[in-house]
């Protein structure tokens, strides 16, 4: 009994493998507790192991390529169509390890313990800026519900909340003080917190190579750059930068059929990836460039084609993201007429080539006001 194929549904605690011999017949189906796993592949002379890319794939799949074994990550959607069954941990087992078999799949890059370390930075600092966000707001409504009116931006909290206090005297209950006072110290502290873990990405930038050549791009600042590099992990999974250019959302989306092309609004794929990148102004490093998020949304093409050209890359992939650690989410390539172009842009010529009804021009306006929404209400964050 020769194993060359084995596919791993990975779990917390029980892991079911599914391993098949050279002619692809099964020869093994087993379920393994999580300490049992490493000792088992230890022993096993060396093949190919397909994992679908989760939470701790990564993991696994540092520790699998240390015993000698090839070890092959992909995204959960394209393994589903290989399930024959209702889903259970058998039939997941058995569609990784047929799926990871196929020649035209495609694999999601390993990412090393740095890079998720660095995404983790980005991830944790996003929660804090949205817990500011929040405070700040909750901070403006309670006062508001008392005639006491802020404007908006959180510098406008810090600012004038002492002041708002010590204008109303008398008029405000001594609790209610005590509790404004309160979240105002809760704000600072978060805002604190931001400024700490800022400060190490950008030193873990200022140590990479890689992420001070993306800096050099016009509108790209030191937080863009090292979420670039850390998510996309290794840019030999994407031919051109029009490939990531699409694996980062700057795409409409197509429901084309017939011949006949039909492109759709630009993807929510940019909303996967760490908040420097969704957000122009964190990314170009200036919280207060509201002016420069047009020029961000040109040039991010210009980087995607900077971190491919880096590699060279041979052999078409997609890349994961969700939350930066794992989970999969790939997308599909870019029609060659399509160009890395910014949103405003891309959402022009995706108007110019759908042409007209009075639904899908409904549809448009809808999704632009989306987006200039968006963008407007980051400027709290």
């Amino acid at each position: 009994m020769k194993i060359t194929t084995v596919g791993i549904d990975l779990a917390k605690n029980v892991f079911q493998v599914h391993a098949v011999d050279e002619r692809g017949r099964a020869v093994l189906r087993k379920q393994l507790r999580r300490d049992q796993l490493t000792a088992f592949f230890v022993n096993l002379p060396p093949c190919l192991i397909g994992m679908e890319a989760c939470a701790s794939a990564h993991h696994w799949a540092r520790t699998l390529q240390e015993f000698g074994h090839t070890v092959r990550l992909m995204a959960p959607q394209f393994v589903k169509p290989y399930v024959k069954t209702n889903k259970n941990d058998v039939a997941d087992a058995e569609a990784i390890c047929e799926a990871v078999g196929r020649p035209n799949m495609r694999f999601v890059p390993i990412k090393s313990v740095e890079q998720q370390a660095v995404l983790s930075l980005h991830r944790v600092r996003q929660g804090f800026v949205r817990a500011r966000t929040a405070q700040g707001n909750q901070i403006r409504g309670l006062l508001g519900e008392l005639g006491l009116i802020i404007p908006k931006g959180i510098v406008n909290v810090t600012k004038r909340v002492p002041t708002v206090l010590e204008a109303a005297g008398e008029e405000l209950p001594a609790s209610f003080r005590q509790l404004i006072e309160r979240l105002t110290k809760h704000l600072k502290e978060l805002d604190r917190q931001v400024d700490e873990l800022e400060a190490q990405i950008k030193a873990w930038h200022r140590g990479s190579e890689l992420s001070c050549k993306l800096e050099k791009i016009p509108g790209i600042g030191p937080l863009g750059a090292s979420a670039l590099v850390a998510s996309i992990a290794d840019a030999n999974s994407f031919d051109n930068g029009r490939q990531l250019s699409a694996w980062l959302g700057l795409v409409p989306r197509q429901d084309s059929s017939g011949g006949k092309p039909k492109l759709l609004g630009i993807c929510q794929a940019r909303r996967r990836v760490p908040a420097n990148l969704a957000d122009p102004r964190c990314a170009l490093g200036d919280p207060g460039g509201a002016a420069q998020a047009r020029l961000h949304e040109r040039v991010v093409g210009q980087a995607a084609r900077a971190a491919s050209s880096e590699h060279c890359g041979r052999c078409a992939g997609q890349q994961e993201r969700a939350n930066g650690l794992g989970a999969a989410c790939a997308r599909p390539g870019v029609p060659g007429r399509l160009r890395a172009r910014g949103l405003g842009r891309v959402a022009a010529s995706a108007d110019r080539r759908i042409g007209g009804s009075t639904t899908q021009t409904r549809q448009r306006r809808a999704h632009h006001r989306l987006l200039r929404r968006s963008r407007s209400d980051g400027k709290t964050g």
